[in-house]
């Protein structure tokens, strides 16, 4: 492993933040991890102290994000890299959803992230170095029915990923969003919101989805263990890379949707040049 470093990851209370912060620890590294609560900040501060250090700050808290990294930067070190974690699922056929529930999803999964790159950059752009990985999603990139919000937010924040990216990278800065695939988190259990069902219209298409993805939940082929490895290992490469897939589930699907797509732009090819001047 490289030199140790100091990793800022919000939501390291469970699932890939918890076991990227254990990973790290045992690296090394030092981890300032965000929780919701004083409990989960004395629990994550018991695992390897001194290097396990907490803040309580829930990441919609857009007021208080400045000042919590501010005094990170001042009390613990310089943050060599930023882990967007915190984030949650919404399950909901979308003519059934409240926008608030949409609201709350972007609120929690993109503006919280870009809320915490844009109090980590002004350090990292003055010190001409940094890393920021923003955990997406296979559903940043590929579809399902019933999670239109959770979707939709994951291919905000894998857009807005690559987009900073070619901002920073002349400052010394990478930007690498990782997409995984599924893996054995909570993220189907307690960490999902579910809007209640009303309309049967939708029941064909909507059950069978949410029944596989009851029946597979905690017999996922992903081991979180292995992603935190996987994510240590981008963080210690010389050119990271902008987008990382994790699973080979997500790997099949995203490239089948790639191939769908080229297949359907080559098939509509000439109405979309028809529109040149």
């Amino acid at each position: 492993m490289a030199s140790s470093r100091i990793l800022l990851i919000t939501g390291v209370s469970s699932g890939f933040g918890r076991a990227l912060a254990q990973e790290a620890l045992a690296a090394g590294h030092t981890v300032v991890g965000t929780v919701r609560s004083e409990q989960a900040k004395r629990d994550f501060e018991s695992l390897s102290a001194p290097r396990s250090l907490a803040r309580v700050l829930d990441v919609t808290d857009f007021d208080a994000i400045d000042s919590v990294v501010a005094e990170i930067e001042a009390s613990v070190g310089a943050v060599d890299v930023l882990v967007n974690n915190a984030g949650y699922g919404h399950e909901g056929v979308m003519e059934e959803s409240p926008l608030s529930e949409m609201r709350r999803q972007f609120d929690v999964n993109v503006f919280g992230a870009v809320a915490m790159m844009k109090a980590v950059l002004p350090f990292m752009r003055e010190r001409g170095r940094g890393h920021i990985l923003n955990i997406t999603s296979m559903g940043g990139h590929i579809t399902l029915p019933g999670i239109s919000y959770y979707c939709g937010s994951k291919f905000a924040l894998e857009g807005v990923s690559e987009a900073l990216g070619k901002e920073v990278e002349p400052l010394g800065i990478a930007v690498t969003a990782v997409a995984p695939g599924s893996f054995r988190t909570d993220w189907a259990g307690r960490s999902m919101r579910r809007t209640p069902r009303s309309i049967a219209a939708y029941d064909a298409i909507f059950d069978p989805v949410r029944r596989a993805r009851e029946e597979k939940s905690g017999k996922q082929l992903g081991d979180p263990q292995k992603a935190a490895r996987a994510m240590l290992a981008i963080i210690d490469a010389a050119h990271p890379p902008r987008h990382l897939l994790l699973g080979s589930d997500a790997l099949g699907l995203v490239r089948s949707k790639l191939a769908a797509l080229e297949d359907e732009i080559r098939a509509w090819e000439s109405v979309t040049v028809s529109t040149d001047g």
